[in-house]
């Protein structure tokens, strides 16, 4: 449970239909599995004490009496164990009969919990048994102890108060109002589905929707419990179907005729976040809720780390299917055209100026130019693509732009600045042999005011190519390659500027293009400031400020979901484990912090440019920061590693 990282399962038990002793049996075996894996909440289907298709065995009193004295059996297992068990079962109370869920922690029934919305229509008649359950809780007696009886139950762990979660039945997921959005909005952080869904044709799909829909609309994580292998199948079949979504995402499922458990980990400091940042998203309030609480051995700050089963994605803002990356690619492209589009629509011109140097942002802000264009039925000789050599250009880079631009059929202009540069030097002062920041920088503001005089004379506007990893990190020179007057790249990470230029040339038919695409794609990143070392690049970016893989992963885990320091660290050092050891990664999450801190003031005056990504440093938009804040807590949590 550390980090926030709480272990839940899904289990589907094989049931033998009103046998309650070899259904308590299968059961303890489940809760034992869970217990051996650190689970710390376990959910079992509708009514899996008895099994869902008792018919009008749900008649006879001897059933629902053993099925109670079952559950005494179990909840005595749980004694000395962390595990909590969600179980379904057919309670009695002043003469009608409710299905049940009861939860159950170290020995003891800690709440039951009925069913509201019961279905009476199609292959379902449960209101032949069941009588729809309260909604403000009632004390009971259970067992000989007093245990609330109702639906608005909130159960909270008394020394985590995130791992609060609460139940919903089988069609309360189904039903528009559904208890989950009140539950949620009362503060529960997880909700527990127990459910006996027969299988049709389509319905998997659609039941893997609603629990995915459900866990994004209500930010909680949603673990979906489901009937399988033992029903009856006179009329129906059942075929588990286990699921475990967060915020939109299934962790983890059982296919369909699997039985057993599914286990993963919800994360509820990520989801508490969520909620936090969100400003729409309803908080009720306890209201007319009870709060049952439960304890946990340990205080979070002594427990040990909870090992992770679920996936962490090495390229966060990259989708691992090749069919969903592409479509994202061509969202995004759209996104970034449609935006220059309306640009320029709105100032009335048909030029635009972009400084093309053979490297990755620059190439693809031309495309996206050029897409533009398309939309707007404009002549391409309105791009002016310019490139600048100066001391550190390559062969390699300079004939790329050249090659580039002849492929776009853009007007193109080659405007050497060494000479201008040099003369520079001379009017501050400046030793041409001290290769320092003064140096660089002079060299991209050189290259900034060529633009932008080109601007003016072509009654155009300026395209920026810097990208979303170069503003997290302050890559950029202030008043050089930050300005421009319309920023297409702004919220595109490095990683997906690699893969938007690689969907380009995947998608040309011109082999030419695709040529010179795949080689700008294998060209090292640099900003080719320094003289070449035997005509190759000698300044390459990720030698110097870190691999934008790792960079990428810190900027959407920090700026995304707020993580810890401690708690990004640890997440890395499992998506690279197969590439960079702890002592790198720390590291560069060290520079990260340190540059993303003192480098806000160039992001405080960023150009405009187009919102593509749920991550974005816009001031405008998504990341209101002042330049002066201090980065100590967060360095000082790195240095205590």
């Amino acid at each position: 449970m550390k980090d926030g990282f709480v272990k839940v399962a899904a289990a589907t038990p094989i049931v033998k239909v009103a046998d309650t002793i070899s259904n308590g049996n299968r059961i303890r075996e489940l809760i034992d599995k869970a217990e051996d894996k650190k689970v710390r909440l376990i959910v079992f289907p509708e009514l899996s004490v008895t099994g869902y298709t008792c018919g009008d065995l749900f008649f006879q009193n001897a059933l629902i009496k053993r099925a109670e004295d079952e559950i005494k059996v179990i909840a005595e297992h749980t004694k000395g164990k962390e595990v909590i068990a969600v179980l379904g079962l057919p309670y009695s109370y002043n003469g009608k009969l409710y299905n049940t869920a009861a939860v159950i922690k170290g020995g003891k029934v800690i709440g039951l919990v009925p069913k509201r919305n019961i279905p009476n229509y199609g292959e379902f008649y449960e209101l032949r048994y069941f009588t729809p359950g309260p909604k403000e809780p009632v004390l009971v007696d259970f067992n000989g102890d007093k245990v609330y009886f109702g639906s608005n139950i909130l159960f909270r762990c008394s020394n985590m108060k995130e791992f609060t979660f609460a139940i919903e039945i089988c069609e309360e997921l189904w039903v528009p109002n559904s208890p989950s959005i009140e539950h949620c909005g009362a503060g529960a952080m997880i909700v527990a589905n127990l459910s006996a869904s027969d299988e049709t044709v389509g319905k998997s799909d659609y039941r893997r929707d609603l629990v995915r829909t459900q866990s994004s609309k209500q930010v909680c994580g949603y673990i979906y419990a489901n009937a399988g292998e033992g029903e009856s199948t006179t009329d129906m079949v059942f075929v588990g179907n286990n699921l475990i979504s967060e915020n939109g995402t299934i962790l983890e499922e059982a296919a369909p005729y699997d039985k057993g458990i599914v286990i993963s980990e919800i994360d509820l400091s990520m989801l508490s976040n969520e909620r936090r940042k969100k400003s729409t998203y309803a908080s009720f309030g306890t209201g007319s809720y009870i709060i049952s609480e439960f304890g946990i051995s340990m205080d979070e700050d002594e427990l040990p780390e909870t090992s992770l089963t679920r996936v962490i994605n090495p390229s966060p803002f990259v989708p691992c299917d090749k069919l969903v990356r592409d479509k994202r690619c061509q969202d995004i492209i759209n996104i970034q055209a449609q935006g220059l589009k309306t640009r320029i629509s709105h100032i009335g011109i048909k030029n635009v100026i972009i400084g093309v140097s053979g490297g990755l942002d620059s190439t693809l802000a031309l495309l996206v130019a050029h897409k533009a264009f398309d939309l707007l039925k404009l002549d391409k000789s309105g791009i002016i693509g310019v490139t600048m050599p100066c001391f550190g250009t390559t062969d390699r880079t300079y004939n790329n732009s050249i090659s580039l631009a002849k492929c776009l059929g853009i007007t193109f202009k080659e405007i050497p600045i060494k000479e201008a540069v040099e003369l520079h030097f001379k009017d501050i002062g400046h030793d041409i042999d001290n290769h320092d920041i003064t140096y660089e920088n002079s060299q991209a503001r050189e290259r900034t005011q060529v633009l932008m005089d080109l601007a003016n004379m072509y009654n155009g506007i300026v395209i920026g190519t810097g990208d979303l990893s170069e503003l997290a990190l302050g890559w950029a020179t202030y008043n050089g390659d930050h300005m421009s007057m319309y920023g297409v790249n702004s919220s595109v990470p490095k990683t997906l500027v690699r893969h938007l230029v690689a969907y380009f040339a995947n998608e040309t038919k011109d082999s030419e293009l695709q040529r010179v695409l795949n080689d700008i794609l294998d060209t090292p990143v640099s900003p080719e400031l320094l003289p070449p070392k035997d005509g190759r690049i000698a300044q390459v970016t990720e030698d110097i400020v870190g691999p934008y893989e790792l960079h990428d992963f810190f900027l959407y885990n920090i700026v995304r979901y707020g993580f810890r320091p401690t708690k990004v660290y640890r997440l890395a050092k499992i998506a690279f484990a197969h590439k960079y050891n702890g002592e790198i990664i720390l590291k560069w999450l060290n520079t990260f912090y340190r540059r993303f801190f003192t480098q806000q003031f160039k992001r405080s005056s960023l150009p405009d440019g187009p919102k593509v990504g749920s991550v974005g440093l816009s001031p405008r938009s998504d990341w209101r920061m002042p330049s002066d804040a201090s980065s100590t807590i967060w360095l000082e949590e790195l240095k205590n590693l």
